[in-house]
């Protein structure tokens, strides 16, 4: 009995991962709609499915009661930001949004609480590998064998499970890290790790992704470079510096050809017209700088504010497409100072954790916070509720101040020993 309770947890959160993940339910209920048409398609049972993850979530965290309140009570850097989402109710453009929007943010991110007090980091790890190795199978099979589902009508490029290409793209370059990593460390069953490292980065080329594929090279480039940090400083730090004038070089190559290379890619410069909605969203943030509009009370279409970048921008952006300024629409500039000083904090943590480790899976916890960094850069990928990447980085923000904690107490120890 006890092992099948254990088997059904697993499989509890193998399918709440693959909810937020965004993959697969979202696409079939609506009939392989697509994205901008998802509005009218916002069925019940969307909600009802994410009220029954919130509610077995709560019970699992209630009968592990002492252990989650330990776990609460080392994340107190966190929780101000919660604080601030909910308090906006105050000064919100849209109330009712804010008080919505608020609530499904605080549930969500239990479980990424539950994720890190439950299970082990490895364990963490290698159940989002069985994610997105489904996530794959369905992807490849949905694009072949159910075109109407599986590929972007307007755009002929592969979607897979979700509902736009790059909603693929992006899950694609989490999932390419993920198997790096296990195939980079593991012996055991390596050649299917490897496996799911290719055909990550084959469906994120096919999604036509060019910001993930972007994304990805860059990870890549970081997971190595993470790995430089462990060295001794006589050599760690010439190292370092010759990496960072080669990003420069890079860095000032794209900016002075980026008509060049965004051509190449199929893209324009201007980001599939990102950098002209920008400027018209810092208008309406310096309309209300401190305190922004309400979490969640700015979007509202044509009958809130949202009515000014829509006009002028030409395009019905959905949001922000750059998670700081979202932030900042938001809950103003004081909203993104209290979320970037949890986030370097968190970051700061990730480095000391890998400085002090051996394995490639340490590294897990840097990654992904650079990758929320990058792809933050182009979408609102921060404070996003029921977002497996807001999730992750939640469970990951507890795992290693858990780690960290435990570290320094059997450091302790073995002085005490010795």
């Amino acid at each position: 009995m006890k092992k099948l309770l254990i088997f059904a947890e697993y499989g509890f959160t193998i399918l709440s991962l693959l909810m937020y993940s965004g993959a697969i339910f979202t696409l079939i209920l609506s009939g392989g709609a697509l994205q901008q048409e998802q509005a009218q398609y916002d069925s019940s049972s969307i909600r009802i499915i994410y009220a029954l993850i919130y509610a077995v979530t709560f019970l699992l965290l209630v009968l592990r009661w002492k252990k989650t309140l330990y776990i609460l009570s080392k994340g107190l850097w966190v929780y101000p930001i919660f604080i601030l989402a909910v308090v906006s109710i105050l000064w919100s453009a849209e109330p009712s949004t804010t008080l919505k929007n608020s609530f499904t943010l605080i549930t969500s991110s239990l479980f990424g609480v539950y994720f890190a007090s439950r299970y082990s980091f490895k364990q963490q790890f290698h159940l989002l590998a069985w994610v997105f190795g489904i996530i794959i199978i369905l992807s490849i099979f949905f694009a072949i064998a159910l075109p109407q589902y599986g590929i972007q009508s307007d755009a002929g490029k592969w979607r897979g499970v979700f509902t736009h290409k790059n909603g693929l793209g992006a899950r694609m370059v989490i999932s390419s890290i993920v198997f790096l990593i296990l195939g980079y460390q593991s012996r055991k069953y390596s050649w299917l790790f490897w496996g799911g490292f290719s055909f990550s980065v084959l469906l994120l080329m096919l999604s036509g992704s060019t910001s993930s594929l972007v994304n990805l090279v860059i990870l890549i480039f970081a997971f190595f470079a993470f790995q430089v940090w462990r060295w001794s400083y006589s050599i760690m730090i010439p190292t370092l510096i010759i990496m960072a004038i080669i990003s420069q070089i890079l860095y000032f190559w794209l900016s002075n050809g980026a008509d060049v290379v965004f051509s190449s890619l199929g893209k324009d410069s201007t980001l599939t017209g990102r950098t002209e909605l920008w400027p018209l969203v810092m208008d309406m943030i310096w309309k209300r700088p401190w305190l922004g509009y309400g979490y969640g009370g700015f979007w509202q279409g044509w009958d809130g504010e949202s009515a000014y970048i829509w006009l002028n921008a030409g395009w019905l952006a959905p949001h922000a497409h750059n998670g700081y300024l979202a932030i900042c629409l938001d809950l103003g500039f004081l909203g993104l100072g209290v979320f970037l000083l949890g986030f370097s904090r968190t970051y700061l943590q990730g480095l000391t954790w890998v400085r002090g480790s051996k394995t490639a899976l340490d590294i897990w916890p840097l990654i992904h916070i650079t990758y929320i960094a990058l792809a933050s850069l182009t979408e609102s990928a921060l404070l996003e509720s029921n977002s497996l990447t807001w999730i992750l980085y939640v469970a990951l923000s507890f795992s290693v101040r858990m780690t960290h904690k435990t570290r320094i107490i059997n450091a302790k120890k073995t002085i005490v020993t010795a």
